[in-house]
């Protein structure tokens, strides 16, 4: 575990966040998926957040960073959400009439830290999402533990 040190801190703050679009419609593919992509790539340069692991899948999004001790995680999640769900209906014609309330993402967001559950366990979390087919006979139930 390797600790990062600020100009007076030092901070291992890890956090597993998850979003998905409003009514959790399966919209995040193809360009749209790439751009909300870029836009939280830059969100997370911006904010000096650095991005462990990440997978956009077609209804939601996972996030595994960390998160500098100055930065509220919550602030990280209204920016990151604010920004994509702006630029999204600005370039999508489709995206603007389907959400035609101007919000793209639901309300909330799940986070949980990695010191609830071990980092590995996270990883394998997302690697299941990136290869289910071959997770499925090694792991049956949640990996995390949590229902849905």
């Amino acid at each position: 575990m390797a600790y990062t040190r600020g100009s007076h801190t030092i901070f291992h703050h890890r956090y597993h966040i998850v979003w998905v679009p409003k009514y959790r419609f399966k919209v995040l593919h193809g360009a749209v998926r790439m751009r909300v992509r870029d836009i939280v790539r830059q969100v997370c340069d911006e904010m000096d957040v650095r991005i462990i692991k990440g997978l956009l899948s077609h209804d939601h999004v996972h996030m595994f960073v960390e998160i500098p001790a100055k930065i509220a995680v919550s602030a990280f999640v209204q920016k990151a959400k604010g920004r994509s769900s702006r630029r999204i209906q600005q370039e999508f014609e489709h995206i603007r009439k389907r959400y035609w309330g101007q919000r793209f993402w639901a309300r909330g967001y799940f986070c949980t830290t990695s010191g609830n559950i071990t980092d590995d366990v996270i990883m394998r979390y997302l690697e299941y999402h990136t290869n289910p087919l071959e997770m499925a006979s090694a792991s049956p139930s949640e990996p995390t533990g949590a229902s849905r």
